[in-house]
């Protein structure tokens, strides 16, 4: 978005605050680097990683990251339940975006 001046500009509509809108939160970008590292993680395993991340919080943060499209949820029917998370294509395009946030935090750290 090309603008003359900061009055035109409508940072809701960038691509920018769309991307935010899907990273943003305090576990998203943990879950999706996770995945990213991991490839196909059971539900405990997440919550593991994570550490501090409550049972509510977590399915909610991965409702949400499925919903838009960035996490495949698998579900395999026997006893007891078991789930698998992994990317989905989309959430993949991620990766470049997830390792060049790593690369920064090495290098400034």
């Amino acid at each position: 978005m090309n603008f003359s001046s900061i009055e035109e500009a409508d940072l809701e509509q960038s691509g920018f605050s769309y991307t935010l809108s899907l990273i943003s939160g305090k576990y998203k970008m943990a879950i999706l680097y996770c995945l990213m590292e991991y490839k196909v993680v059971r539900y405990n395993e997440i919550k593991r990683y994570l550490k501090t991340i409550s049972h509510k919080t977590l399915s909610t943060v991965l409702k949400q990251l499925e919903a838009d499209g960035l996490v495949h949820r698998e579900e395999y029917p026997q006893i007891p339940p078991k789930v698998e998370y992994s990317l989905t294509e989309r959430g993949k395009s991620l990766i470049p975006i997830l390792d060049s946030m790593c690369l920064w935090g090495e290098k400034n750290r």
